[in-house]
Formats: C-alpha cells, sequence, structure tokens
C-alpha cells in the first residue's frame, strides 16, 4: 500500500487547478514511510484524494504530481504515452522553423516533472533533475529506446538542482553509440555544432531558435554586438544575414572556438567576426570609453535570478547591462534583450529597460516582445514554464 500525503486544511487549492508541486509547508502528515522519489497519493485535510505524485524529503518542493487521475498508474505505459503526447507537439514545430533538433520533453509543461529530454539529430540528451524522475530512471530509459531505437541516449543529469533532490550527479552515455563531439546540428538552414559531453544545459539553447533567426533577419549591412555569445549562435545568424561585422563576446575561450567554427563550416566571412574573450560588464564599459558603436546589440546573459531574494540584485545586473549598451548605440540603433530568468516578471524586466533608457539618457520604443521557442511550451497550470522573454527595442 502507498503512502499518502495529507496535506493542511485550505492547501488543496493549487492541485485543484493542476499545478504539479506540493511544497513542505503545505503538508499536515505523511501516512506511511515513503522512500526517495516514491509514489504516493496526495489528499486533502478533508481526505479528497488529489493527486498521484513523486516524494521528495530532501526539497522544499515535497513532491511532484504525476497526475490527477486516481487509476493512473505511475507504470511503464505512462511514461511512453507521456513521451508520445510530446512528440506528438513538436510535430508543429515544422510550421515554426526547420532542423533536426527541439526539447521533446520540457518537464511539468509536459506533465513529466523534472524530467527534460533534448533531441540532437539522432542523440537524446536526457536530463532527470527531480527525485520522482530518478526513481523511475530505468522505466523511462526504456521507454525511450522503445519509441527512438536509432537514437543514442546520453545523460546530463550534472545540474545543482539535483542536490536539492539528495541527488548525486550523473552523465554519460546510457544507449548507443554517441557521435564525436562537438557534432553538427542544422537549424534554419544553418549547420551548428553542440558539445552534448561539456556545453551548457545539454550543449545548446535550443529555446533561442525563433530569435536567432531575427536577429539574423535584422542584420544585414550592420555592427552587430552579440553579448553573453555562448558558441555565437546569434553571431553565426548575423553573419549568414549579412552583417557588416559580427562581435562575440564572452568569458568562456572554448565557447568562442566554437563559434568561430560555426562561421567557418557555414562559409561565411570570417574577416567580418570577432571572437573576444571578456568579461561583458566590463568590456561595455570599455566600449563605452572608446567611444566604440553598434549598429544592433544582442543580449542574452546566463541566468540572474535563482530565487526571490536574489531579484533585486539581478534587476540591478539586468539595468547595468542594458544601460551601457544602450549608450553604444546610434540614434534609431536595435537592441535585442532577453532574461531566461523563470522568477523575472515580464513586465518588471520592460521596466528595468525602460529605466535603464533613463540612466543613459536615451529614449526606447519597444516593437516585439520575444521569448522561448515553440518547442518549450508553457503548461496552463504552471505558469513557472513561461522563464525566457525579452523585447526587441528601437534605441533613439
Amino acid at each position: 500500500m502507498s503512502a499518502t500525503i495529507v496535506l493542511n486544511p485550505k492547501r488543496e487549492k493549487s492541485l485543484l487547478r493542476r499545478h504539479p508541486w506540493i511544497f513542505s509547508k503545505a503538508i499536515s502528515k505523511i501516512d506511511g514511510e515513503p522512500q526517495l522519489g516514491e509514489t504516493v497519493d496526495v489528499v486533502s485535510a478533508s481526505g479528497q484524494w488529489l493527486a498521484r505524485a513523486a516524494y521528495s524529503p530532501n526539497s522544499q518542493i515535497r513532491a511532484r504530481a504525476w497526475s490527477f487521475e486516481r487509476k493512473q498508474k505511475i507504470d511503464s505505459k505512462f511514461f511512453e504515452a507521456r513521451i508520445k503526447s510530446a512528440q506528438s507537439l513538436r510535430g508543429l514545430l515544422a510550421r515554426f522553423s526547420e532542423g533536426d533538433s527541439y526539447r521533446l520533453v520540457a518537464g511539468e509543461n509536459d506533465q513529466l516533472p523534472g524530467i527534460t529530454i533534448d533531441r540532437y539529430a539522432d542523440v537524446l540528451v536526457l536530463q532527470l533533475l527531480s527525485a520522482g524522475a530518478e526513481f523511475h530512471r530505468q522505466t523511462i530509459i526504456d521507454a525511450l529506446i522503445k519509441l527512438y531505437p536509432q537514437c543514442c541516449i546520453y545523460e546530463r543529469s550534472d545540474v545543482d538542482v539535483r542536490k536539492k533532490e539528495g541527488l548525486e550527479p550523473r552523465v554519460g552515455v546510457i544507449h548507443g553509440q554517441l557521435p564525436a563531439q562537438p557534432m553538427i546540428i542544422q537549424e534554419n538552414g544553418l549547420q551548428l555544432l553542440v558539445n552534448i559531453e561539456s556545453g551548457h544545459k545539454t550543449g545548446y539553447y535550443l529555446d533561442q531558435r525563433n530569435n536567432r533567426k531575427l536577429i539574423g533577419s535584422l542584420s544585414k549591412g550592420k555592427n552587430v554586438l552579440n553579448c553573453f555569445s555562448y558558441s555565437g549562435g546569434f553571431g553565426t545568424y548575423a553573419l549568414a544575414g549579412g552583417a557588416s561585422k559580427v562581435t562575440n563576446v564572452d568569458v568562456s575561450a572554448p565557447a568562442l572556438e566554437l563559434a568561430a567554427k560555426n562561421a567557418e563550416i557555414n562559409q561565411l566571412d570570417t574577416q567580418r567576426l570577432v571572437n573576444l574573450n571578456a568579461d561583458v560588464f566590463a568590456q561595455l564599459r570599455v566600449y563605452k570609453e572608446q567611444k566604440v558603436s553598434f549598429d544592433l546589440i544582442v543580449l542574452d546573459p546566463p541566468k540572474f535570478v535563482d530565487s526571490k531574494a536574489s531579484l533585486a540584485k539581478a534587476s540591478r545586473g539586468y539595468k547595468d547591462i542594458n544601460m551601457h549598451a544602450m549608450a553604444l548605440l546610434p540614434k534609431g540603433g536595435l537592441l535585442a534583450s532577453y532574461s531566461c530568468s523563470g522568477l523575472m516578471p515580464r513586465d518588471l524586466f520592460q521596466k528595468i529597460m525602460a529605466d535603464a533608457a533613463l540612466d543613459a539618457g536615451r529614449q526606447i520604443r519597444f516593437i516585439k516582445s520575444l521569448e522561448q521557442a515553440e518547442d518549450h511550451p508553457v503548461g496552463g497550470a504552471y505558469p513557472e514554464g513561461y522563464y525566457l522573454k525579452g523585447f526587441l527595442c528601437v534605441v533613439d
């Protein structure tokens, strides 16, 4: 008989709305002795059955709901069905972009909490981020082998959030043979190098696919500055789009090496490309002192907000880079600025950019809202899934 989590009075509202998280403070008691990641039932204080969830004793998110259907068993058929459903949704991708790589499973947004699966050509990169996902690891792997027998499966369960779940990192080939790294993927007519073994996240930022394409379409004849460039995705699109010059700035030398190779494999004019190994915060100030200007600037920094407590500090960081970037643009210059922090509200980010313009003595007009690509859907009951937000602005 499975264990049962009993909630405190009036704490069932979020589950009735099918939000998948149960926080520790919402729990009154636990009947039974569930193990790490084990499936438990969740009931209200009055005894109403609410969900079937994975138990995580070490996390403030004490349980994550697998299903809100009482008859649902959390077994191989369950995972196969959920992965098939996620794949079906990704069938829409061809209407928006071209390529062989996409996010196959986006955790809670695909009703698979703690599970991320990215597909790069015929390689599936698996990240198990929660105790429940780890508990069902072999079942998930078996489902992937059954559904994608031609694919190599590589695990990248090496993110810090696993520590909060009481889990050790795990990395390596699970099934099949991993192609030599870095490997080439196809995206909107371009070839891009991805290092699945050592790259950020699962190897690449698939969520920026549409935004890279947009930057490429705006770059003809422009001097483009790509900040926090990583392996130069935005810069490669800009070069392909006819930019007069592209400068990628990043603190990672290996990432910039990939950026250089991305230009080469696409047979782009590398004479128009500069890859600068530098801290963006410092380099923006150097450019200002040197009175260097650019026509189009991309700001795509790493996540600044790890918790609500860090939101104020992160806001200052976003304001700083946007203010200094605006100072480098001529009247009518373009700025594409992003935040990938889920805890950063869109309206606050817009206000930060507006305040940065005031401090820079500039005026901005927001001309387009920017967000994550279609393979990163947002569950209706899980607004936290909407994390990537940005704006394309004209700076006057």
